[in-house]
Protein backbone atom coordinates (compact mmCIF):
# COMPACT_ATOMS: atom_id res chain seq x y z
CA UNK A 1 0.00 0.00 0.00
CA UNK A 2 0.90 3.26 -0.27
CA UNK A 3 1.15 5.40 2.89
CA UNK A 4 1.59 9.16 3.06
CA UNK A 5 2.68 11.38 6.51
CA UNK A 6 1.19 15.34 5.96
CA UNK A 7 3.14 17.87 8.15
CA UNK A 8 -0.22 18.91 10.94
CA UNK A 9 -1.12 22.71 10.02
CA UNK A 10 -3.49 22.98 13.02
CA UNK A 11 -2.36 26.23 15.84
CA UNK A 12 0.85 24.91 17.21
CA UNK A 13 0.63 21.09 16.75
CA UNK A 14 3.84 19.71 15.96
CA UNK A 15 3.32 16.16 16.38
CA UNK A 16 3.27 13.67 13.79
CA UNK A 17 1.71 10.91 12.97
CA UNK A 18 4.44 8.19 12.03
CA UNK A 19 7.88 8.41 13.52
CA UNK A 20 10.87 7.19 11.42
CA UNK A 21 10.82 3.92 13.03
CA UNK A 22 7.07 3.71 12.18
CA UNK A 23 8.08 3.75 8.70
CA UNK A 24 10.69 1.71 8.80
CA UNK A 25 8.72 -0.98 9.99
CA UNK A 26 6.04 -0.48 6.86
CA UNK A 27 8.97 0.11 4.38
CA UNK A 28 9.82 -3.49 5.64
CA UNK A 29 7.21 -4.50 5.21
CA UNK A 30 6.88 -3.75 1.18
CA UNK A 31 5.18 -0.66 1.39
CA UNK A 32 5.93 3.07 0.25
CA UNK A 33 5.77 5.30 2.50
CA UNK A 34 5.83 9.27 1.16
CA UNK A 35 6.39 12.03 3.21
CA UNK A 36 5.68 15.64 3.60
CA UNK A 37 9.27 17.59 3.78
CA UNK A 38 10.04 19.20 6.88
CA UNK A 39 6.68 16.80 8.75
CA UNK A 40 8.84 16.15 12.11
CA UNK A 41 11.67 19.02 12.24
CA UNK A 42 9.66 20.97 15.05
CA UNK A 43 10.64 17.21 17.37
CA UNK A 44 14.64 17.21 16.22
CA UNK A 45 12.87 14.23 13.57
CA UNK A 46 14.80 15.28 10.11
CA UNK A 47 14.04 14.52 6.79
CA UNK A 48 17.27 12.72 6.67
CA UNK A 49 16.10 10.25 9.76
CA UNK A 50 13.10 9.72 7.40
CA UNK A 51 15.17 9.23 4.10
CA UNK A 52 17.47 6.54 6.03
CA UNK A 53 14.25 5.06 7.23
CA UNK A 54 13.00 4.07 3.86
CA UNK A 55 10.46 7.33 3.17
CA UNK A 56 10.02 9.61 0.11
CA UNK A 57 10.10 12.99 0.50
CA UNK A 58 7.89 14.82 -1.08
CA UNK A 59 7.52 18.77 -0.72
CA UNK A 60 3.57 19.83 -0.47
CA UNK A 61 0.68 17.91 1.31
CA UNK A 62 -1.11 18.11 -2.20
CA UNK A 63 2.29 16.01 -3.98
CA UNK A 64 1.53 13.17 -0.40
CA UNK A 65 -2.66 13.37 -1.16
CA UNK A 66 -2.29 12.64 -4.80
CA UNK A 67 0.14 9.69 -3.79
CA UNK A 68 -1.28 7.88 -1.03
CA UNK A 69 -3.78 5.52 -0.57
CA UNK A 70 -3.65 5.72 3.50
CA UNK A 71 -3.34 9.10 4.84
CA UNK A 72 -2.15 8.89 8.45
CA UNK A 73 -2.44 11.95 10.44
CA UNK A 74 -2.29 12.91 14.31
CA UNK A 75 -5.44 15.85 14.00
CA UNK A 76 -8.08 15.89 11.84
CA UNK A 77 -7.86 17.41 8.56
CA UNK A 78 -7.98 21.39 8.82
CA UNK A 79 -10.70 22.79 5.84
CA UNK A 80 -7.67 23.01 3.04
CA UNK A 81 -6.40 19.60 3.52
CA UNK A 82 -10.14 18.31 3.55
CA UNK A 83 -10.56 19.71 -0.48
CA UNK A 84 -7.82 17.08 -1.54
CA UNK A 85 -9.31 14.30 0.18
CA UNK A 86 -10.73 11.59 -2.49
CA UNK A 87 -12.69 8.77 -2.81
CA UNK A 88 -9.84 6.48 -2.33
CA UNK A 89 -8.27 7.95 0.46
CA UNK A 90 -8.37 5.99 3.90
CA UNK A 91 -7.75 8.54 6.75
CA UNK A 92 -6.82 7.46 9.97
CA UNK A 93 -6.14 9.87 12.83
CA UNK A 94 -8.38 11.25 15.47
CA UNK A 95 -11.10 12.67 13.84
CA UNK A 96 -13.52 14.49 16.58
CA UNK A 97 -16.10 14.96 14.78
CA UNK A 98 -18.82 15.14 17.33
CA UNK A 99 -19.17 18.57 18.02
CA UNK A 100 -17.74 19.88 13.99
CA UNK A 101 -20.54 19.66 11.49
CA UNK A 102 -18.38 21.22 9.00
CA UNK A 103 -16.31 18.34 9.29
CA UNK A 104 -18.37 15.92 9.04
CA UNK A 105 -20.47 17.39 5.78
CA UNK A 106 -16.66 17.47 3.86
CA UNK A 107 -15.63 14.07 5.11
CA UNK A 108 -19.63 12.54 3.85
CA UNK A 109 -18.95 14.25 0.63
CA UNK A 110 -15.43 13.33 -0.14
CA UNK A 111 -16.87 9.50 -0.21
CA UNK A 112 -13.16 8.80 1.61
CA UNK A 113 -12.87 6.09 4.81
CA UNK A 114 -12.89 7.67 7.77
CA UNK A 115 -11.27 6.01 11.12
CA UNK A 116 -10.88 8.06 13.84
CA UNK A 117 -8.39 7.34 16.50
CA UNK A 118 -10.59 7.87 19.38
CA UNK A 119 -13.49 5.56 18.86
CA UNK A 120 -10.78 2.28 17.94
CA UNK A 121 -11.81 -0.19 21.12
CA UNK A 122 -9.86 -2.74 23.12
CA UNK A 123 -11.17 -6.13 23.89
CA UNK A 124 -11.63 -4.71 27.83
CA UNK A 125 -14.31 -1.94 25.57
CA UNK A 126 -11.30 0.76 26.33
CA UNK A 127 -10.24 3.38 24.32
CA UNK A 128 -6.06 2.35 23.37
CA UNK A 129 -5.67 4.80 20.66
CA UNK A 130 -7.27 7.73 23.04
CA UNK A 131 -5.29 6.66 26.17
CA UNK A 132 -2.48 8.31 25.90
CA UNK A 133 -2.44 11.33 24.44
CA UNK A 134 -5.65 11.41 27.59
CA UNK A 135 -2.60 10.31 29.80
CA UNK A 136 -1.03 13.59 28.71
CA UNK A 137 -3.93 15.61 28.34
CA UNK A 138 -4.61 14.87 32.42
CA UNK A 139 -1.37 15.40 33.21
CA UNK A 140 -1.02 18.75 31.14
CA UNK A 141 -4.48 19.78 32.65
CA UNK A 142 -2.76 20.25 35.86
CA UNK A 143 -0.18 22.74 34.77
CA UNK A 144 -2.34 24.50 33.05
CA UNK A 145 -4.53 24.92 35.51
CA UNK A 146 -1.67 25.71 38.04
CA UNK A 147 -0.48 28.28 35.62
CA UNK A 148 -4.38 29.57 35.16
CA UNK A 149 -4.33 30.18 38.52
CA UNK A 150 -1.70 32.81 39.00
CA UNK A 151 -2.48 36.34 39.58
CA UNK A 152 -0.97 37.78 35.50
CA UNK A 153 -3.58 34.66 33.92
CA UNK A 154 -6.22 36.54 35.95
CA UNK A 155 -6.59 33.91 38.77
CA UNK A 156 -6.40 34.58 42.43
CA UNK A 157 -2.93 34.18 42.89
CA UNK A 158 -3.50 30.63 44.55
CA UNK A 159 -0.20 28.51 44.52
CA UNK A 160 -1.62 25.06 44.17
CA UNK A 161 0.78 23.19 46.47
CA UNK A 162 -0.15 25.62 49.10
CA UNK A 163 3.08 26.27 51.67
CA UNK A 164 3.33 25.04 55.54
CA UNK A 165 0.87 27.57 56.96
CA UNK A 166 -0.66 28.35 54.15
CA UNK A 167 -3.83 26.13 52.64
CA UNK A 168 -3.34 24.31 49.19
CA UNK A 169 -5.59 24.78 46.75
CA UNK A 170 -8.88 22.72 45.97
CA UNK A 171 -8.61 20.70 43.05
CA UNK A 172 -11.97 18.81 41.73
CA UNK A 173 -12.04 16.76 38.83
CA UNK A 174 -14.98 15.79 36.90
CA UNK A 175 -14.44 12.23 35.79
CA UNK A 176 -12.31 9.54 37.40
CA UNK A 177 -11.36 7.65 33.68
CA UNK A 178 -7.80 7.92 32.71
CA UNK A 179 -7.89 11.74 32.39
CA UNK A 180 -9.65 12.60 35.61
CA UNK A 181 -6.91 9.92 37.18
CA UNK A 182 -3.78 11.31 35.82
CA UNK A 183 -4.74 14.66 36.60
CA UNK A 184 -5.69 13.51 40.34
CA UNK A 185 -2.00 11.86 40.47
CA UNK A 186 -0.19 14.83 39.27
CA UNK A 187 -2.10 17.32 41.30
CA UNK A 188 -1.97 14.90 44.53
CA UNK A 189 2.01 15.14 44.15
CA UNK A 190 1.73 19.02 44.55
CA UNK A 191 0.29 18.24 47.42
CA UNK A 192 -3.47 19.63 46.52
CA UNK A 193 -6.32 19.20 48.01
CA UNK A 194 -8.33 16.98 45.50
CA UNK A 195 -11.62 15.54 44.73
CA UNK A 196 -12.39 13.65 42.48
CA UNK A 197 -16.37 12.89 40.90
CA UNK A 198 -17.50 10.17 38.92
CA UNK A 199 -20.72 8.13 38.36
CA UNK A 200 -18.96 4.47 38.31
CA UNK A 201 -18.59 2.82 41.46
CA UNK A 202 -16.30 0.84 40.04
CA UNK A 203 -14.12 3.61 39.20
CA UNK A 204 -14.40 5.24 42.58
CA UNK A 205 -13.43 1.89 44.16
CA UNK A 206 -10.67 1.41 42.24
CA UNK A 207 -9.04 4.84 42.97
CA UNK A 208 -9.65 4.45 46.43
CA UNK A 209 -7.43 1.25 46.42
CA UNK A 210 -4.78 3.73 44.78
CA UNK A 211 -4.73 7.17 46.39
CA UNK A 212 -5.30 5.43 49.94
CA UNK A 213 -7.32 8.19 51.20
CA UNK A 214 -5.14 10.58 49.41
CA UNK A 215 -7.92 12.23 47.53
CA UNK A 216 -11.63 12.42 48.31
CA UNK A 217 -13.99 10.27 45.90
CA UNK A 218 -17.48 10.96 45.80
CA UNK A 219 -20.29 9.81 43.38
CA UNK A 220 -21.54 12.51 41.43
CA UNK A 221 -24.59 13.92 42.14
CA UNK A 222 -26.20 17.05 40.81
CA UNK A 223 -25.59 18.52 44.58
CA UNK A 224 -22.19 16.74 45.21
CA UNK A 225 -21.49 18.50 41.70
CA UNK A 226 -22.56 22.04 43.08
CA UNK A 227 -21.50 21.85 45.91
CA UNK A 228 -17.79 20.83 45.42
CA UNK A 229 -17.52 23.12 42.50
CA UNK A 230 -18.58 26.32 44.10
CA UNK A 231 -15.79 25.62 46.84
CA UNK A 232 -13.03 24.42 44.04
CA UNK A 233 -10.57 26.63 42.96
CA UNK A 234 -9.77 24.46 40.17
CA UNK A 235 -12.04 22.23 38.13
CA UNK A 236 -10.83 19.84 35.39
CA UNK A 237 -13.30 18.66 32.94
CA UNK A 238 -12.36 15.13 32.26
CA UNK A 239 -15.37 13.55 30.74
CA UNK A 240 -16.21 11.57 27.99
CA UNK A 241 -19.04 9.22 26.09
CA UNK A 242 -16.76 7.07 22.65
CA UNK A 243 -18.04 9.45 19.08
CA UNK A 244 -21.11 12.53 21.19
CA UNK A 245 -20.92 15.35 22.27
CA UNK A 246 -19.07 15.59 25.99
CA UNK A 247 -22.51 16.41 28.48
CA UNK A 248 -22.45 19.73 29.67
CA UNK A 249 -21.79 19.14 33.75
CA UNK A 250 -21.24 23.44 34.42
CA UNK A 251 -23.94 25.76 33.54
CA UNK A 252 -23.19 29.25 33.06
CA UNK A 253 -25.28 29.39 36.40
CA UNK A 254 -22.55 27.50 38.04
CA UNK A 255 -19.57 29.03 36.35
CA UNK A 256 -21.47 32.40 37.60
CA UNK A 257 -21.08 31.43 41.41
CA UNK A 258 -17.93 30.48 41.15
CA UNK A 259 -15.56 32.20 43.15
CA UNK A 260 -13.52 35.04 41.11
CA UNK A 261 -10.38 33.76 40.05
CA UNK A 262 -11.56 30.51 39.94
CA UNK A 263 -10.38 28.16 37.07
CA UNK A 264 -11.71 25.67 34.96
CA UNK A 265 -9.53 23.26 32.16
CA UNK A 266 -12.02 21.47 30.08
CA UNK A 267 -10.18 18.46 28.81
CA UNK A 268 -13.05 17.41 26.82
CA UNK A 269 -13.46 20.61 24.41
CA UNK A 270 -12.17 18.12 21.62
CA UNK A 271 -15.76 16.38 22.05
CA UNK A 272 -18.07 20.07 22.59
CA UNK A 273 -16.54 20.44 25.88
CA UNK A 274 -18.28 19.75 29.18
CA UNK A 275 -18.99 23.25 30.43
CA UNK A 276 -21.38 25.37 29.31
CA UNK A 277 -19.02 28.44 28.87
CA UNK A 278 -16.30 26.52 26.80
CA UNK A 279 -15.09 27.50 23.87
CA UNK A 280 -12.03 26.30 22.20
CA UNK A 281 -8.67 27.94 22.59
CA UNK A 282 -5.33 28.20 20.76
CA UNK A 283 -1.74 27.38 22.43
CA UNK A 284 -1.04 30.83 21.21
CA UNK A 285 -4.06 32.52 23.23
CA UNK A 286 -5.01 29.72 25.54
CA UNK A 287 -7.12 31.24 28.04
CA UNK A 288 -9.63 34.09 28.43
CA UNK A 289 -11.77 34.98 31.55
CA UNK A 290 -15.64 34.43 31.84
CA UNK A 291 -17.76 36.09 34.77
CA UNK A 292 -14.37 36.00 36.53
CA UNK A 293 -13.57 32.12 35.87
CA UNK A 294 -10.55 31.53 34.34
CA UNK A 295 -10.70 29.05 31.28
CA UNK A 296 -8.31 27.00 29.57
CA UNK A 297 -9.84 24.98 27.01
CA UNK A 298 -7.26 24.31 24.16
CA UNK A 299 -8.51 21.39 21.49
CA UNK A 300 -5.00 19.81 21.16
CA UNK A 301 -3.63 19.84 24.85
CA UNK A 302 -0.54 17.15 24.04
CA UNK A 303 0.46 18.70 21.09
CA UNK A 304 2.06 21.48 23.58
CA UNK A 305 4.50 18.34 24.32
CA UNK A 306 4.99 16.73 20.55
CA UNK A 307 8.04 14.65 21.56
CA UNK A 308 6.53 12.67 24.55
CA UNK A 309 3.37 12.77 22.58
CA UNK A 310 4.04 11.61 19.14
CA UNK A 311 6.56 8.74 20.44
CA UNK A 312 3.16 7.82 22.82
CA UNK A 313 0.45 7.98 19.84
CA UNK A 314 3.06 5.49 17.57
CA UNK A 315 3.47 3.41 20.20
CA UNK A 316 -0.80 2.74 19.83
CA UNK A 317 -1.17 3.45 16.38
CA UNK A 318 1.31 1.49 14.35
CA UNK A 319 -0.19 -1.72 14.77
CA UNK A 320 -3.37 -0.64 13.02
CA UNK A 321 -1.53 1.50 10.41
CA UNK A 322 0.29 -2.08 9.76
CA UNK A 323 -3.33 -3.93 9.60
CA UNK A 324 -4.83 -1.53 7.16
CA UNK A 325 -1.41 -1.42 5.03
CA UNK A 326 -0.96 -5.28 5.18
CA UNK A 327 -4.59 -6.37 4.92
CA UNK A 328 -6.18 -3.57 2.79
CA UNK A 329 -9.23 -1.04 5.04
CA UNK A 330 -11.86 -3.50 3.76
CA UNK A 331 -10.47 -6.78 5.11
CA UNK A 332 -8.97 -5.18 8.18
CA UNK A 333 -12.12 -3.76 8.90
CA UNK A 334 -13.54 -7.16 8.88
CA UNK A 335 -11.06 -9.20 11.05
CA UNK A 336 -10.64 -6.99 13.46
CA UNK A 337 -14.03 -5.54 15.07
CA UNK A 338 -12.14 -2.87 17.36
CA UNK A 339 -10.54 -1.47 14.50
CA UNK A 340 -14.25 -1.07 12.97
CA UNK A 341 -15.35 0.94 15.67
CA UNK A 342 -13.46 3.46 14.75
CA UNK A 343 -14.76 3.86 11.05
CA UNK A 344 -17.43 6.72 11.16
CA UNK A 345 -17.76 7.84 8.16
CA UNK A 346 -17.32 5.54 4.85
CA UNK A 347 -18.25 6.64 0.82
CA UNK A 348 -20.73 9.09 2.08
CA UNK A 349 -22.46 6.84 5.12
CA UNK A 350 -22.17 7.84 8.82
CA UNK A 351 -21.22 4.42 10.51
CA UNK A 352 -20.66 5.52 14.13
CA UNK A 353 -24.11 5.30 15.77
CA UNK A 354 -23.42 8.41 18.07
CA UNK A 355 -22.57 10.64 15.48
CA UNK A 356 -25.59 9.96 13.40
CA UNK A 357 -27.94 10.28 16.26
CA UNK A 358 -25.80 13.94 17.40
CA UNK A 359 -26.73 15.56 14.20
CA UNK A 360 -30.00 13.57 12.97
CA UNK A 361 -27.78 12.11 10.10
CA UNK A 362 -28.66 8.62 8.26
CA UNK A 363 -27.20 5.84 10.12
CA UNK A 364 -25.46 2.89 8.21
CA UNK A 365 -24.22 -0.21 9.96
CA UNK A 366 -20.61 -0.36 9.37
CA UNK A 367 -20.14 -3.89 7.95
CA UNK A 368 -23.47 -3.24 6.29
CA UNK A 369 -21.33 -0.11 4.83
CA UNK A 370 -18.10 -1.85 3.99
CA UNK A 371 -19.67 -4.50 2.29
CA UNK A 372 -22.42 -2.12 -0.05
CA UNK A 373 -19.00 -0.25 -0.92
CA UNK A 374 -17.15 -0.91 -4.53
Amino acid sequence: MIIGLLKEIKNHEYRVGLVPASVRALTQCGHTVYVQTHAGDAIGLTDKDYLLCGAVLLPTAQDVFSKATLIVKVKELQASEREMLQPRHILFAYLHLAPDLAQIQDLIQSQAICIAYETVTDLNGHLPLLTPMSEVAGRMAIQAGAQALEKSRGGAGILLSGIPGVAPANVVILGGGVVGSNAARIALGMHADVTVLDTNAITLRSLDKEFQGRAKLLYCTQETLEKCVLNADLVIGAVLIPGACAPRLLTKKHIKKMKKGSAVVDVAIDQGGCFETSHPTTHSDPMYILDGVVHYCVANMPGAVPHTSTFALNNATLPFVLKLANLGYREALQQDPHLLNGLNIIHGHVTNKELADTFHLPYMDPKQAISSTP
